[in-house]
């Protein structure tokens, strides 16, 4: 079962192009559901019918795994037994009477412009990684990076005499976006005082860097964000994510077209975007009940 798992995440890597976010993330799920087969002692990806899936699905569903997990496990589920069956590997597809979950509407959390507000002044810029640190909070919510598309930032993405940037999004799609003067001003800062003392004699091109002067990870935005968010005594769940859900967020309630949120998310469907919509809505309706005499 491993070689044919193996095989597939080749497929994925060289064939099909796939980012290494979304290999890891398919991976995850194999592998899971790997894991799963054996407690079943299932030992071929031939004896897989459609009641060990949905036997599967019965279980994570007892994990309280939330929805929009369960629906990627499907999917990733469903493209790996085609391409198991396209390569004659099995008989019989065991995804094809396997129906996917309708996915629950999930409005995202998103910050206050006050939270915001304290969010952004919470890094100490006395000290060099403070103003490193405010000047990526400031360029996350300023552009609504992907946290996977701010650690890969490289130095040639950057056009801040023309403020912009042009940051490789997901399917390694290009796009161009705008940064704001603060955002500018924290950025400049930052490569003009700071990325030169991290980086000491050694180089790279990527553009936020970790005390050791190398590209600061994903999980090293995680834990900066959470200190920070503590700092701003803020009691909400935040995440990179939410950043990037209040970029969008503000920026529509402001009067921007949905069209053009679309293109500064980088998202492929406009569909995708729309969540953003009732968020909005959402927070019309909580301002209207707190503020109108008659709510």
């Amino acid at each position: 079962m491993q070689n044919e798992l193996e095989d597939y995440l080749h497929y994925l890597r060289v064939e099909r192009g796939l980012s290494e976010n979304t290999i890891t993330s398919y991976h995850q799920d194999l592998v899971a559901f790997a894991q799963y087969l054996t407690t079943q002692q299932i030992k071929s990806w031939r004896e897989v019918d459609r009641y060990v899936v949905i036997n599967y699905l019965a279980t994570l569903q007892e994990q309280a795994k939330a929805k929009n997990t369960i629906i990627h496990v499907v999917s990733t589920l469903r493209h790996f037994f085609r391409y198991l069956a396209g390569e004659g590997l099995i008989s019989e597809d065991p995804m094809l009477k396997v129906d996917t979950p309708k996915s629950g509407q999930h409005l995202p959390q998103v910050l206050t412009r006050a939270e915001i507000d304290r969010l952004l002044a919470a890094p100490d810029t006395s000290k060099k990684l403070g103003i490193r640190d405010r000047a990526i909070l400031e360029v996350m919510y300023a552009t609504g990076l992907r946290v996977s598309e701010l650690v890969n930032l490289t130095l040639d993405e950057l056009h801040l005499e023309m403020g912009l940037i042009q940051p490789l999004g997901k399917g390694d799609k290009e796009r161009i976006i705008p940064i704001g003067e603060v955002a500018l001003d924290w950025m400049e800062r930052y490569l003009a005082e700071v990325r030169p003392i991290l980086l000491k004699s050694q180089s790279s091109d990527y553009v936020f860097l970790n005390a050791h002067g190398r590209q600061l990870s994903r999980q090293g935005i995680w834990k900066n964000l959470k200190a920070h968010v503590a700092r701003a005594q803020i009691t909400k769940n935040v995440t990179p994510h939410t950043l990037r859900h209040s970029f969008a967020t503000h920026i529509l309630e402001n009067g921007a077209d949905l069209r053009i949120v679309q293109e500064l998310l980088g998202h492929s469907d406009i569909s995708t975007t729309q969540i953003y919509t009732h968020v909005s809505q959402k927070r019309l309706t909580e301002v209207y009940q707190k503020y109108h005499p008659r709510a």
